[in-house]
């Protein structure tokens, strides 16, 4: 066979941050990993509830204590590039000396100092666990999985820790947000 026709498998083409920031996939939320465009269904009611009662809650601590800025609705954080790779937490601190002036339209480029996310249902353990670790290894510093339907949150710290809170425990700022504290079951739905 001719060199010019043997079979070439193609690589598909790897993404970028700035190519992801004007990729619209209509009525999906998307991500990239690793230069690879992921596309989830939206979340359900009750994720979207819990997001905006944890969300108030925060919120009301960080305006008060003038303590940084708060993210919400999977706002973007490119975490590493060259494979690109942008993830959207459900909801996202940033200490007030890192919050850049004017805050970009664009992905922001470093890791949030407490990141939560929101599981729904269709969220695989694994990946889950994958997604923690890249943003611990971005440099975020506390990481709350809330898990809805089990009725707790795992605990991620950038020192290697981890916690599994129950429904009677309290989600604590410590020292990335001093003095916060949320008991956990009054933003769980019933």
């Amino acid at each position: 066979m001719p060199a010019e026709d043997a079979y070439v498998p193609r690589m598909p083409q790897l993404m970028t941050a700035e190519e992801l920031l004007y990729t619209n996939v209509p009525n999906k939320r998307t991500e990239l990993v690793r230069g690879r465009l992921i596309v989830h269904e939206p979340p359900g009611g009750r994720h979207g509830n819990i997001t905006a009662m944890l969300g108030a809650r925060l919120w009301q601590h960080v305006d008060l204590t003038a303590a940084g800025a708060l993210f919400v609705g999977d706002t973007g954080f490119t975490l590493s590039r060259n494979p690109d790779t942008v993830r959207g937490p459900d909801i996202a601190f940033v200490h007030r000396e890192r919050v850049p002036d004017p805050i970009p339209s664009t992905f922001l480029e470093f890791a949030p100092d407490l990141v939560v996310e929101i599981l729904s249902p269709t969220d695989r353990p694994g990946e889950v666990l994958a997604k923690v670790g890249e943003w611990l290894d971005a440099g975020a510093r506390l990481v709350w999985v809330i898990d809805p339907e089990r009725r707790l949150a795992r605990i991620y710290r950038a020192d290697g820790t981890e916690q599994v809170l129950e429904e009677t425990g309290r989600l604590l700022g410590e020292d990335i947000l001093p003095g916060f504290s949320c008991p956990l079951a009054s933003i769980l739905s019933k």
